[in-house]
């Protein structure tokens, strides 16, 4: 895979691109990453409207919601049309459906994101990313040690999330910690789209060159992610479009290779599923991150290429 990092907006945007999210390293280092968390500051309710879409035929219904899979506590959007939509689906259908036995995780980390016995994370980088990685632990109060398990990819993804859950963001408050939850509530099957092996997947193929570049560019970023994600999510919770589109997509597309693994691949696998799902009656609520539903390739634009329709349901 041939690219570079470096005119990336930030690699803080890798987290509107996976459902997984670092949560296997920030629970099992209790006195690492996670004591660098602190207390998170009481949450503020507020209304929020996402955007929705609908594709049907005759005797089926997908609705389509756009998620971010980290968000702050008290933002209240699982209500009005949304609400109604899930409330009257047959099964939710995520992007994967995390594992309960937290040993299936953890076998998928071992397996992607662990360094071979003798090698570090810190052996592996060249001096000024080194120094600049040590740099940013030490800003965030995290022992250098902590990841050196890790390989430089799955640093970048963490390096994203704990600036966020330092500010107030929380895993359990993402958009598909909140659907499951009601589902399982509600009793409503789960289903899912990809496994965890092919998210986590996409960057463990990165060679040793390119995760560096993208821990390097994740260094960079992250003074900046709190700001650059608050600044995103306040474009989805207004159901904002162009912007969503601007902040996720917009640059990316020079890097093809990057791009088509996260987005258009995807998306077009998903428009697949989509169709054949079409031929099952039932109601369908459909969530998968906001990125993917905005854009020229987004999967509403894959599924206009053969011929089937997608209305935006909320304003």
């Amino acid at each position: 895979m041939t690219l570079t990092f470096k005119s990336l907006r930030t690699a803080a945007y890798s987290i509107a691109l996976i459902s997984f999210a670092s949560t296997p390293v920030l629970a099992q280092e209790p006195t690492t990453v996670a004591e660098a968390l602190g207390a998170s500051p009481a949450p503020v309710t507020q209304d929020i409207n996402p955007a929705m879409w609908i594709v049907r035929d005759a005797d089926t219904t997908i609705y389509l919601f756009g998620t971010v899979h980290v968000l702050r506590p008290g933002l209240n959007w699982l209500k009005d049309d949304v609400k109604t939509a899930f409330d009257g689906s047959d099964e939710l259908v995520l992007e994967i459906i995390e594992p309960e036995d937290p040993s299936v995780t953890q076998g998928v980390l071992a397996k992607l994101a662990t360094n071979p016995a003798g090698t570090t994370l810190r052996s592996q980088l060249p001096a000024t990313v080194l120094t600049k990685y040590e740099a940013t632990l030490g800003t965030l109060g995290i022992p250098a040690v902590a990841l050196d398990q890790y390989k430089p990819w799955f640093a970048g993804v963490t390096l994203t999330t704990v600036p966020l859950l330092m500010k107030g963001y929380d895993l359990n408050s993402g958009a598909e910690k909140t659907l499951t939850a009601a589902a399982k509530t509600q009793g409503k099957p789960l289903g899912q789209l990809e496994t965890i092996e092919q998210q986590l997947g996409i960057f463990a193929s990165l060679d040793l060159q390119r995760q560096v570049e993208f821990l390097d560019v994740t260094l960079d970023g992250v003074p900046e992610v709190t700001t650059q994600i608050d600044t995103l999510v306040d474009a989805w919770g207004k159901g904002d479009l162009e912007k969503l589109n601007t902040l996720m997509n917009e640059g990316f597309e020079s890097y093809p290779g990057l791009y088509d693994a996260l987005l258009t691949n995807r998306n077009a696998n998903w428009a697949r599923w989509i169709t054949a799902r079409l031929d099952k009656p039932g109601t369908v609520f459909m969530a998968v991150g906001a990125a993917h539903l905005v854009g020229k390739d987004s999967v509403q634009a894959q599924l206009a290429k053969t011929g089937i329709a997608s209305t935006r349901v909320t304003q």
